[in-house]
């Protein structure tokens, strides 16, 4: 039997699937790096990683905060 899901339920079923995988990957690295984040910042592969993943973070709440800041700015006639 062929279970459909929606799209509300993709992004909790993939926090399901790989929450535990990357908080052993998480722990695993600071485990190697003697618990020193700045290792994520200084290698060039990982702060690529993370520059890309803020800035899809960034571009997909901008249009959430654009919508709220029209709202508020609405002048009454």
């Amino acid at each position: 039997m062929l279970v459909q899901c929606g799209c509300e339920a993709a992004p909790l079923l993939l926090g399901f699937v790989l929450g535990p995988l990357l908080e052993d990957n998480f722990r695993r690295a600071m485990l190697i790096s003697q618990g020193d984040p700045t290792t994520f910042i200084t290698r060039p592969l990982s702060a690529t990683l993370l520059a890309v993943a803020a800035v899809a973070l960034i571009v997909s709440v901008l249009p959430v905060i654009r919508r709220k800041r029209d709202v508020v700015f609405v002048e009454d006639d």
